[in-house]
């Protein structure tokens, strides 16, 4: 049997100290890029821009969007499910605060990781891309 794809767009988010924002979704243990999938006819900058208001009341500055490639990894809350994630890199206006189904965020240094439940996608593909 194949494995079962779940195709979402992802944000790396840094700050002006080159950390990286890492969200814990309510009920999860492993933190990973904000993002989510996309709605019907939903383009990837549409859709990671609506979540990040969703799950983080921040918005996407105009013209920051940057593609840093698709991933396919393990899915970090789904048993059986692969994950396809588009990785933009953002950057980010407003303040920065949990809401709808994230219970935490953290700021991460990439090349000294804090002992962390992560996410196969964000350890194994994003957190090299912030390096």
């Amino acid at each position: 049997m194949s494995e079962r794809i779940i195709s979402v767009v992802a944000a790396l988010i840094r700050d002006d100290r080159g950390r990286v924002l890492l969200v814990r979704k309510r009920g999860t243990a492993a933190f990973m890029q904000p993002g989510g999938k996309r709605d019907a006819g939903e383009s990837d900058v549409a859709a990671l821009s609506r979540e990040l208001v969703e799950e983080l009341g921040c918005r996407v500055t105009e013209n920051s969007v940057r593609p840093l490639g698709v991933f396919e990894c393990a899915a970090a809350n789904e048993p059986g499910f692969r994950v396809q994630a588009a990785v933009y890199a953002v950057d980010v206006e407003g303040a920065i605060k949990p809401q709808a189904e994230i219970d935490e965020m953290v700021w991460v240094d990439p090349r000294a990781l804090p002992d962390l439940h992560l996410a196969p996608l964000t350890r194994d593909h994003v957190l090299r891309l912030a390096l």
